[in-house]
């Protein structure tokens, strides 16, 4: 049988990182996509088999470029996303009109499949931009391709994540941290190995026309995550319930900088659980299960945050 060519579209993020180590090991021949060649190139080289990956650049979705990469696939992937937007109708652009093009072209040239990522808990997201754009993109899809697989993860952690490694590094340095909405919104976090390994799956099996979400072991409340990475850097932090207008207040004032802690957006979307809905099915129901528990895992990258860093007596200083 003739190996699957797999055109990845946002290769250099966590997910394309680990999925471009985990597929060329498994001899999977990837072109990736990246915008900066240069700037991406030393980071993916180093993650796959020599010979099995190739770098495109591509800045603007040329649409010719794209159907010149389109002709020699026989599967793509979108990995392609963003968490808050640097200008008006970027959302639409990423989260919509990106995979609406895309999955046209997966029709028009035949391909075995379109896999796409999109996101856990959006359907009642309905005052979130981010969620309203991720839905009409997974629509299009469906619309376009029926050869289509859509991935929706809850928080996908790793060591290379922007979640845990950025909430610790607040922990290790600041002595109150705020909770929105109590921290009682609910999240089923899966390592990204856990999530690459059923990516890998998906590409071997037959399933099309699937909408999969994909769930770690643990249901953790926003708290509880917090509580588990206090744990894992040896740290005693005051957890602080904000009000609803002061939390509002401090999203706007956040949103403003270059790099966004938190923006009103984001704010909205923590209103609503980010673990399996019960409208699709789950990586359980198709046997793909994730043992990867969230605080194990944590603790084996946690001492980077943590007083004394990896030499640090983690049994005699862990906090209960």
């Amino acid at each position: 049988m003739k190996q699957k060519e797999i055109l990845l579209f946002g290769a250099s993020g966590q997910i394309g990182r680990n999925l471009i180590r985990k597929l060329t090991k498994n001899n999977y021949k990837i072109t990736a996509v990246t915008r900066n060649i240069h700037r991406a190139g030393y980071i993916l080289k180093t993650q796959a088999n020599p010979g099995y990956l190739d770098l495109v650049e591509l800045k603007n979705f040329n649409s010719e470029k794209i159907d010149d990469l389109m002709r020699k696939a026989s599967i793509c992937i979108n990995l392609i996303g963003i968490l808050y937007e640097k200008r008006k109708d970027q959302f639409k652009l990423i989260h919509t009109d990106l995979p609406d093009m895309l999955s046209q072209k997966a029709k028009k040239y035949s391909l075995d499949k379109f896999i796409h990522l999109s996101a856990l808990g959006i359907e009642k997201s309905k005052d979130s931009n981010y969620a309203i754009s991720k839905l009409n993109g997974e629509k299009k899809i469906i619309k376009n391709f029926k050869n289509y697989i859509i991935i929706k993860p809850s928080i996908v952690y790793s060591v290379d994540d922007n979640f845990t490694t950025s909430f610790m590094s607040l922990l290790s340095i600041l002595p109150i941290m705020p909770l929105y909405f109590n921290g009682k919104t609910k999240f089923a976090p899966i390592h990204v190995t856990d999530l690459v390994d059923i990516i890998q799956s998906l590409i071997e099996r037959e399933n099309n026309n699937l909408t999969l979400e994909c769930v770690g072991p643990d249901i953790l409340t926003f708290k509880e995550i917090l509580q588990k990475l206090l744990n894992a850097i040896s740290k005693k932090r005051i957890l602080l319930p904000l009000p609803l207008p002061i939390a509002k207040l401090s999203a706007k004032i956040l949103q403003l900088f270059p790099k966004p802690l938190l923006t009103e957006d984001q704010l909205n979307l923590l209103k609503y659980d980010n673990c399996s809905s019960g409208i699709y099915r789950t990586n359980y129901d198709l046997g793909f299960q994730t043992n990867r528990k969230f605080d194990i895992e944590v603790e084996k990258y946690s001492y980077n945050w943590r007083s004394g860093g990896q030499f640090a007596k983690v049994d005699e200083e862990k906090i209960k």
